[in-house]
């Protein structure tokens, strides 16, 4: 590999890198969000690399909170290309964490009833059917109003979230670095670990702190 390529390929993984340590700071500076449980930069398949995260002690009740925080941090990819590159240099790696984010405020909005709108449940049965012909019909019997209403209510969520995003990463570069080196140079470290160095620089909400890991005693 020539010395320009070589360079190119160094700046690009430092760059995902740098992108990717923003993300889980932001999650983990979102209350209610799930917990990192490790971080490795060493390819597995198609990706470049993986992040696990704790679940909650009960994934099939989730808060206004969870919820809230998973919008937040799913917006911290976008937020961290728009931090590191500028706004008219963010890119298309984005797309399938804005469809997920949408799709989730949409539904605390319509399903949850989490928005100002009120705790209804605001679409049919068939608005959720696979079938497309069944979804148009579902919106065309909607009242314009609803309708709107709805859309404006889904786009106040995201835009706080985003806002949040961008505060979280803005206000942290000196831990985000940090976390980059360590990163670049051990390749995987801890939920523990990274909770560590982030907390040296910022305090880590008391909903998303996980006490450290005790080691299991070997037997003799």
């Amino acid at each position: 590999m020539n010395t320009n390529l070589r360079s190119s390929f160094s700046k690009l993984f430092s760059d995902v890198v740098l992108k990717d340590a923003f993300l889980l700071s932001c999650r983990t500076l979102t209350p209610g969000h799930d917990a990192v449980q490790k971080v490795t930069l060493i390819p597995r398949g198609q990706a470049r690399g993986l992040t696990w995260f704790i679940p909650s002690d009960d994934p099939t009740l989730i808060s206004k909170q969870q919820l809230f925080a998973r919008i937040v941090g799913g917006l911290g990819g976008r937020a961290a290309e728009e931090v590191i590159f500028g706004e008219p240099e963010v890119t298309t790696g984005a797309a399938g964490d804005l469809q997920q984010i949408t799709g989730l405020a949409k539904q605390m909005v319509t399903t949850f009833g989490m928005s100002d709108i009120g705790p209804w449940s605001l679409m049919d049965a068939s608005a959720q059917s696979g079938d497309v012909i069944m979804r148009m019909m579902a919106r065309n019997s909607m009242s314009e109003k609803l309708a709107e209403d709805i859309d404006a209510a889904v786009k106040r969520l995201s835009d706080e979230a985003y806002v949040i995003a961008l505060s979280h990463i803005r206000n942290n570069r000196e831990a985000i670095d940090k976390i980059v080196e360590v990163l670049l140079e051990k390749e995987t470290i801890s939920g523990d670990e990274f909770r560590a160095l982030l907390s040296e620089f910022v305090e880590i909400p008391a909903e998303n702190r996980v006490p450290p890991s005790t080691p299991v005693p070997a037997t003799v």
